[in-house]
């Protein structure tokens, strides 16, 4: 799926950032094709424009103690605006809730939580989860196996 509103540079630009966003100036420009300086420019006002929102380092989870990875289907019993603030700020607050969407289905949200083992997770639970005023029901899956996990969006 093309995004018209981007020129094949631009996209061009986006797909080699992906794969490494450490890439200087001079080697993003031969990796797509321009010189420096328009290569430099375009890189800048996609910046500017919001279309690159940050840089990171992708870091392995499991390297870092990083276990365990939940995804829990979190249903509400009210969807008062109070309610659903509450919980989507308890949600934006807890570095082991690492994405958060509201969904369509049989649950109102899901959210992918990276924990160090299941004791983590079952505090996790108990200590955030159950305590959050307006949540009727919390049902998880836990991965077994990483079958694909990609940061690249498809340009």
């Amino acid at each position: 799926m093309k995004n018209s509103s981007l020129d094949p540079a631009s996209l061009k630009i986006l797909a080699a950032l992906q794969k490494d966003g450490r890439m200087s100036t001079a080697e993003l420009a031969e990796a797509v094709g321009l010189s420096a300086t328009p290569c430099w420019r375009r890189q800048k006002e996609l910046e500017d424009s919001g279309y690159i929102a940050r840089y990171a380092a992708i870091v392995d989870r499991r390297k870092v103690g990083l276990m365990v990875c939940c995804l829990a289907h979190v249903t509400l019993n009210r969807h008062s605006a109070g309610v659903v603030e509450a919980f989507e700020g308890a949600m934006q607050a807890r570095p082991e809730v690492v994405e958060c969407y509201e969904t369509t289905g049989n649950s109102d949200y899901t959210i992918k939580v990276i924990v160090p083992d299941m004791e983590a997770y079952q505090n996790f639970l108990h200590e955030v989860m159950f305590k959050l005023q307006g949540v009727a029901q919390v049902n998880t899956s836990v991965a077994l196996r990483e079958v694909k996990y990609q940061t690249a969006l498809p340009l």
